[in-house]
């Protein structure tokens, strides 16, 4: 059986969040090595979901939209899927509320 991968689309807030995130570690942590793996592991994830990004649990539903998500590490990545499109949308630290974020 062949899977048909979906479409990946990185949002503008997604691709702000996640250089602030890997800026924060090479600069701030003087941990280029950290921020190299936390990219690659983001990177394969976000890849290896994009085969059947609908078969996880559904994080939350905001307006009629679902909203799926994927652990990394320290943080959550979320993300919806639109006609065969799966739109990254956001990052953020786990330990945060997450509730009034997305």
């Amino acid at each position: 059986m062949t899977s048909k991968k979906y479409e990946i689309k990185y949002l503008e807030t997604f691709i702000l969040q996640f250089s602030g995130i890997l800026y924060y570690i090479v600069h701030n942590l003087e941990n280029k090595i950290a921020a190299d793996n936390l990219y690659n592991e983001v990177i394969e994830l976000i890849e290896k979901r994009s085969e059947n990004p609908e078969s996880y649990e559904v994080f939350k539903v905001i307006k009629n939209t679902k909203y799926y998500k994927i652990n990394v590490k320290n943080y959550i990545i979320f993300y919806v899927v639109k006609n065969h499109i799966m739109e990254i949308r956001r990052i953020y630290y786990n330990k945060r509320n997450l509730d009034n974020l997305l």
